[in-house]
């Protein structure tokens, strides 16, 4: 038997609340060893894993991590929200009652990490001394070592976090099990896997994975689906899955924040790690502080909206990521950052990694390279030759003081003040470059119907999005009538609230194609407009769907775009936007408790939509 509390004495964590429940779990899973780690134990458990053969080095200071070709993203059908109250299911949470999850969780568990050490990983999603902090200590269960190691990039981890809090209780439960990965049926009508959180008892419990979100506990289903449902039980925040940027103009000293949300493909990434066009350099500095998370609250003395980044880190998609579309990203992965690459392709011999889109084309001696499912790529056979060298979604995995723009700021337990919050999805028609709202109400709507085109091969219907409210769809953890609400209720404090807007990069020429804007570090150009705007240094043109800039308001030296694109990027389609009405009408109908507010502002936009035609 291992003796839980002379390894817990040994480690200084004193929090008695967490030495019960490290114990109860040792006992469930029957794991062989416990460590309890720091993020000042990454370079030794590195060693360990490389030596263990778990991670591969790729250069200097980089490494290199290949999953169970099965496991290699979220499985939004295994992932349950579960809580005791049945009025917190919605259209996407995947509710079931905590009564019947709780227990078949912990049976899949009971001595499934027998032979195996369990990792003991205190973190804070939060900078320390934040006003939200209360809600974002965790401690991590893993058999997994690799889990730590990407957990110590994406959170605060050490001790000092969990043995210090007021309230010793107010820590997020979270277990993860990898399981026997190839006997777990994944896909099949036998699939074991369970990603669990049950919201209302702050408890997470994922069986099945070494993954990304499925394993780095502290990532989405805290950071997310737990924050999201704290947020709303305690009516103090919201939790979303946005990017948040500043802007400062150098000229007169003014600083901007704006944070975002976009479904996927839609070039969060891309924002969050911009850099200001080469014309526009001198001028304007772009800081990073997130790229996927944002919790917000409304400052009561000033009567502003704050947000801050939880993690630590970025778990960034590989694919596509380069020079041009995002030269951001490449420097926080160069050599020396401790970066950690999954499921790229990688070259046993030189150790360099490489994805679709890094380069034009694939290096041409393939003496070496292997692709992510560790096969050689030089003995492919011919019907193999156009298969993928790395998985889609391959990733990096570095943290936050690595990426060279990062803010100053980005650990102020103060969070930085919001001018914008913008919503994006991939549209090839219809929607604007940017549009604008003041109204709460109709920025929330908005939001709720925010969308990406479908796959329409997958999804059906030309000219209908797949909508993903808020870019929450995979992350919702309560009703989501209930969650409008909310997001009425916490902006609706504030005195000075945010501008509303809505971007798109990726409007399309009908005859040949084209993207009509040339995007990637252009794109500052139109937040730049929507700040001036809120400022009221820019008026815009009204329409039925909001304030769109005039072309003269635009910062456009320098930029490659053409009179006729930018006529129909800077104009609506009166016709699409009155066929979106009705599909964003029946999406809505499927939301119980949808606060009249937003029926309201669908309203409105309907009727200017129908006067506009006349």
């Amino acid at each position: 038997m291992v003796d839980v509390d002379k390894i817990l004495d040994e480690a200084g964590l004193k929090n008695p609340q967490v030495r019960d429940y490290v114990a109860h779990w040792a006992e469930v899973t029957g794991a062989a060893a416990i460590e309890v780690v720091n993020a000042s134990d990454d370079a030794r458990l590195l060693a360990e894993a490389v030596a263990a053969g778990e991670l591969l080095e790729a250069g200097e200071g980089r490494y290199y991590s290949r999953s169970y070709y099965k496991d290699t993203a979220r499985s939004e059908e295994r992932t349950i929200v579960a809580t005791n109250n049945p009025q917190d299911a919605g259209a996407y949470n995947n509710w079931r009652p905590a009564s019947e999850m709780k227990p078949l969780l912990e049976e899949k568990m009971r001595g499934a990490s027998q032979g195996k050490t369990m990792y003991v990983v205190p973190y804070l999603m939060a900078p320390p001394g934040s006003p939200l902090e209360p809600y974002a200590a965790g401690v991590e269960l893993t058999d997994a070592r690799t889990v730590v190691l990407h957990m110590i990039r994406m959170a605060r981890v050490g001790v000092d976090h969990i043995n210090n809090l007021a309230d010793q209780n107010s820590f997020v439960r979270a277990v993860h099990v990898t399981g026997d990965l190839e006997n777990l049926g994944h896909g099949t009508d036998e699939d074991q896997r369970y990603f669990v959180t049950c919201a209302d008892e702050r408890t997470i419990l994922h069986f099945g994975s070494s993954y990304g979100g499925n394993a780095l506990l502290g990532k989405i289903a805290h950071g997310l689906r737990q924050a999201a449902y704290d947020g709303f039980a305690s009516g103090k925040f919201l939790a979303e899955q946005f990017m948040l940027l500043g802007i400062v103009d150098k000229e007169t000293g003014k600083k901007y924040h704006i944070a975002g949300g976009f479904p996927s493909a839609s070039g969060k990434t891309n924002l969050a790690m911009t850099l200001a066009p080469d014309a526009l350099g001198d001028r304007y500095y772009v800081e990073f502080y997130g790229d996927d998370i944002a919790w917000i609250w409304v400052n009561e003395e000033d009567g502003r909206a704050y947000a801050f980044n939880p993690e630590n880190g970025v778990f960034g998609v590989a694919k596509d990521t380069n020079e041009k579309t995002n030269p951001t990203a490449l420097d926080s992965i160069a050599e020396g950052t401790g970066v950690i690459f999954t499921n790229v392709a990688y070259n046993e011999k030189t150790h360099e990694v490489w994805w679709e889109g890094k380069t034009k084309n694939p290096p041409e001696d393939l003496d070496g390279w292997l692709d992510w499912k560790g096969e050689a790529i030089a003995r492919r056979g011919l019907g193999e030759q156009g298969e993928p060298w790395a998985h889609p979604n391959s990733r990096f995995t570095t943290a936050l003081d690595n990426v060279p723009n990062v803010a100053d700021g980005y650990d102020d337990p103060r969070g930085v003040p919001l001018d914008a919050i913008i919503f994006g999805g991939r549209t090839r028609d219809r929607e604007p470059l940017v549009r604008a709202f003041t109204d709460l109400a109709e920025g929330v709507y908005d939001g709720m119907t925010l969308g990406a085109e479908a796959t329409f091969a997958a999804e059906g219907v030309e000219g209908q999005l797949r909508y993903d409210p808020m870019s929450m769809r995979p992350f919702m953890s309560y009703n989501e009538g209930d969650y409008a609400k909310h997001w009425l209720d916490v902006l609706g404090r504030a005195t000075d609230a945010p501008i509303f807007a809505h971007v798109n990069w990726f409007q399309r020429d009908p005859e040949d194609g084209h993207f009509l804007w040339p995007g990637y570090r252009d794109n500052l150009r139109a937040l730049l407009w929507l700040v001036a705007f809120k400022n009221g240094e820019a008026k815009g043109t009204p329409t039925p769907v909001g304030v769109i800039p005039t072309e003269d308001e635009l910062l456009l030296e320098g930029c490659e775009v053409t009179p006729a694109d930018l006529d129909t990027i800077l104009s609506i389609d009166v016709d699409r936007w009155k066929q979106e009405m009705g599909f964003r009408e029946e999406h809505l109908k499927q939301f119980d408790r949808l606060p009249e507010a937003i029926w309201e502002a669908h309203r409105r936009v309907a009727q200017a939509l129908e006067d506009a035609d006349r």
